[in-house]
């Protein structure tokens, strides 16, 4: 029952994070923000919140309904659910940096972090988080497993293939807890930073001042969010590993599994209300989707689509922004395909 629940929950979960994150993207690069580099990390962060929708969710609820596989299938599906929250932590902490030398060398910021540079860092980061999540496929698995089954197909289970001293030994305590203290200490600097620069300062540079504090305010809230969701899953690892006389219910097992994956889809929301430049192109995006719907509404009231298909073809192409004209195709076909001909129908 609690599987089941749990499943649903995934299911559910990985659609919100895959249109969440793409909405992101998509707002980044409709606003041109994309040539500023700690949007470019931004977009990076959004990707493998994305992938964890996409491929690491399924994946999970591939390998917890336990199919027999090959042991080393079961150990990559393993590994690559490890790779999406080695990519957050990691492009976190190259976003905590990007803020810091943006305050701490404001004038000299242009010419060191560059574009190039920053879509650079940003794929070290995923370079780094692939070789760190794949580390069990070189040798760093449980043997034991082969030898119990007896057979090179195993019932697939993540915690089966990948060894408990791999998750709280190295993901945990030397890949997710130092980064974390180094963020943290970050962003304090950042913030003492900028409170102790406010004095004497004159109104444009206050003005500057103000919109890295909201900024930085924004990517801390993130920074926040990951932490809570993250940390009771490697936390109740940590006591069954440590303690293993206690017992933890499998249902806190699942609801830590559903708070690791639900900062996914918590990212776009925190975009969405504190950056403005992300805000301002959501409500860009709203504005154009109800534009497609009242006009979507017109044709499918005002069209014979069965008798005169040009028609309806030509009043799409009159629809100016040509990204939405695929959604009204869309759109338009459903209801043409659903909805039978009317005899009244009119042609234009």
């Amino acid at each position: 029952m609690v599987k089941n629940s749990a499943g649903a929950g995934l299911r559910k979960q990985s659609m919100g994070c895959c249109l969440g994150n793409m909405l992101v993207i998509w707002a980044v690069w409709r606003s041109g923000a994309l040539n500023k580099p700690t949007f470019c990390l931004i977009v990076s962060l959004a990707v493998a919140d994305f992938l964890v929708g996409a491929v690491a969710i399924p994946l999970a609820v591939t390998v917890d309904i336990h199919i027999k596989i090959p042991f080393h299938a079961c150990l990559f599906i393993s590994c690559f659910l490890i790779v999406p929250l080695q990519a957050s932590v990691l492009t976190l902490l190259a976003i905590a940096v990007d803020r810091c030398l943006r305050v701490c060398i404001p004038f000299r910021y242009k010419s060191t972090v560059t574009k190039k540079r920053s879509w650079f860092l940003a794929a070290m980061c995923w370079i780094l988080a692939s070789v760190l999540g794949f580390l069990p496929m070189f040798g760093w698995y449980n043997n034991d497993a082969l030898t119990r089954y007896n057979s090179t197909s195993i019932d697939c289970q993540f915690i089966v293939v990948i060894p408990i001293t791999y998750l709280i030994h190295f993901i945990f305590e030397g890949c997710f807890l130092p980064p974390l203290a180094a963020m943290i200490a970050l962003y304090c600097y950042i913030f003492l930073k900028i409170r102790s620069g406010r004095a004497g300062m004159s109104a444009e540079t206050s003005t500057y001042k103000q919109k890295e504090h909201k900024l930085a305010t924004s990517l801390v809230l993130v920074l926040a969010l990951f932490i809570v969701c993250w940390l009771p899953l490697h936390t109740i690892q940590s006591i069954t590993y440590y303690n293993q006389s206690i017992h933890v219910p499998p249902i806190a097992l699942y609801f830590g599994i559903l708070l690791s994956h639900a900062n996914s889809m918590v990212n776009p929301v925190v975009y969405a209300f504190k950056i403005p430049k992300i805000k301002r192109e959501y409500g860009k995006i709203w504005r154009r989707v109800i534009e497609l719907r009242h006009y979507s509404s017109y044709l499918l009231k005002n069209i014979c689509f069965g008798s005169d298909y040009h028609v309806y073809h030509t009043e799409i192409m009159r629809f100016k922004p040509y990204e939405f004209k695929l959604l009204i195709y869309g759109f338009l076909s459903a209801h043409i395909r659903s909805t039978p001909t009317e005899s009244g129908c009119h042609s234009m």
